[in-house]
């Protein structure tokens, strides 16, 4: 009974567009731990003996908590299924604070991108380029190395169904349009197709690895220093770098920042505005304009 309701509770929150795939697997694992106790409404002391077996502290508090949103579901058509206490196992996930790279940094990576081996290969106009284009864009890694020519219209990119699986345009940059036009022409003279706009060096879409292969190198060469906490820049730090960059230009009334907000949170493909506030921690640049805004408005002026 625990694993049907299971999947409904699964399928409805699909719908909103989540993958879920951890999520099924633990809470299959849990229905088949909660069977083999003769049980089929979900119990308090089963979720904890379950979620307790697990190997770390940060298991069994994120194991726990699975079963604690399941549970309010459950609990919300049938008071039988019991909630347990959210807070039972301590501890809280916290995001890490990202690389910001500044503008100086972006330009370095992609220049040393240009000068990738080997010469003659489409490598290093390919790294630039979609260095570039993440840079410009905020793109997730996956979300450039998966786009098709056909993506590329005149009113910016298509971006089809991705991490949430929405489909959205992301507009373009005149100089970003450009370069990506640029780099298109050169793939159609060499590869002669019209499908994968980022191609490896034998004419196939670039992977992930062979993505990760070069950046490493790349960022090798650059010699960027850890930021304060030892945090290193990654990839996907540049997606960060692109949400901090525009919130930073957010107007200063009220009305045109949830505008604004809105804008930033549907451009990036995020699941929900809140997912783009939390960039507002990410630099002392956002935080100092929180604060004064803050101040502003204990002082009786305008927030």
């Amino acid at each position: 009974m625990l694993t049907t309701l299971i999947d409904t509770w699964l399928a409805t929150r699909r719908a909103s567009g989540f993958a879920l795939r951890k999520y099924e697997r633990h809470l299959h694992r849990f229905a088949a731990f909660a069977a083999a106790r003769g049980e089929d409404h979900l119990r308090t002391d089963t979720a904890l003996a379950w979620a307790g077996q697990a190997g770390t502290p940060g298991q069994r508090r994120r194991h726990f908590q699975q079963v604690v949103h399941l549970a309010r579901y459950l609990h919300a058509e049938d008071a039988r299924h019991e909630i347990p206490p959210a807070g039972h196992f301590p501890g809280q996930w916290h995001r890490p604070v990202p690389y910001i790279y500044t503008p100086d940094d972006a330009r370095r990576l992609i220049e040393i991108a240009t000068r990738l081996g080997p010469a003659g290969s489409m490598r290093p106009r390919t790294m630039s380029t979609v260095l570039a284009l993440l840079f410009a864009t905020g793109l997730r890694i996956s979300e450039a190395l998966a786009l098709c020519t056909a993506d590329v219209t005149p009113d910016g990119l298509g971006i089809r169904k991705t991490k949430f699986g929405k489909t959205r345009l992301v507009p373009l940059h005149p100089s970003a349009q450009d370069g990506l036009e640029q780099y298109l022409h050169c793939h159609r003279a060499l590869a002669g197709g019209d499908d994968p706009v980022f191609v490896s060096r034998d004419g196939t879409r670039l992977s992930y690895g062979g993505f990760r292969k070069a950046w490493l190198v790349v960022l090798g060469q650059a010699g960027l220093s850890p930021r304060s906490g030892g945090r290193r820049p990654r990839v996907h730090d540049i997606r960060h770098t692109f949400a901090t960059r525009a919130l930073e230009s957010a107007p200063d009334r009220r009305d045109r920042i949830a505008r604004h907000m809105l804008a930033v949170s549907t451009y990036l493909g995020h699941s929900g505005v809140a997912d783009t506030y939390w960039y507002f921690q990410t630099t002392p640049t956002l935080m100092a304009q929180v604060a004064d805004a803050c101040q502003r408005h204990f002082e009786g002026g305008r927030p």
